[in-house]
């Protein structure tokens, strides 16, 4: 893959996210994108949050967060193709997001096969040393008609 190649995928995983109806509904940002790995964010509305009595931020927010970043990691590897699905996703929620604080995600690609690629993200607020969820994931490689 040519770095022209790799610079098309990574604006086609920019556009689709920002294309996605649900992301656009829950305002994820694309922080940034690259050769298998992706970061967006969510940042806080009193819309989203899913106890009132503290604020905290609904854990399905979190979740679409995290899925959609490893979305975007896998689309964005060079050895996947550039349409995917989730086929197994495990969230361990290790504590509530701070109340009026931004959730950030970072996914990477570990690995791609033939049919499917394995992902890990990290979800944080503004304390990037002690995560709010991790992630590990399994997604579907689409590729074209006689490749791979």
């Amino acid at each position: 893959m040519t770095d022209a190649d790799t610079e098309a995928r990574i604006a086609a995983v920019r556009a689709f996210i920002t294309d996605l109806p649900y992301a656009r509904a829950l305002g994820l940002d694309m922080l940034g994108v690259g050769a298998g790995w992706a970061e967006l964010a969510l940042p806080y509305r009193a819309d989203l949050v899913g106890d009132p009595a503290t604020g905290v931020m609904h854990g399905g927010a979190v979740s679409a967060l995290m899925d959609t970043t490893c979305g975007g990691a896998v689309m964005s590897h060079p050895d996947a193709g550039v349409a995917t699905a989730t086929l197994d996703l495990r969230i361990d929620y290790m504590r509530g997001a701070q109340p009026g604080q931004t959730v950030r995600a970072r996914a990477e690609c570990i690995r791609v096969t033939r049919t499917i690629a394995f992902v890990r993200a990290t979800a944080h607020d503004d304390d990037p040393d002690t995560p709010i969820a991790t992630a590990a994931g399994a997604f579907t490689v689409s590729r074209p008609e006689g490749d791979g």
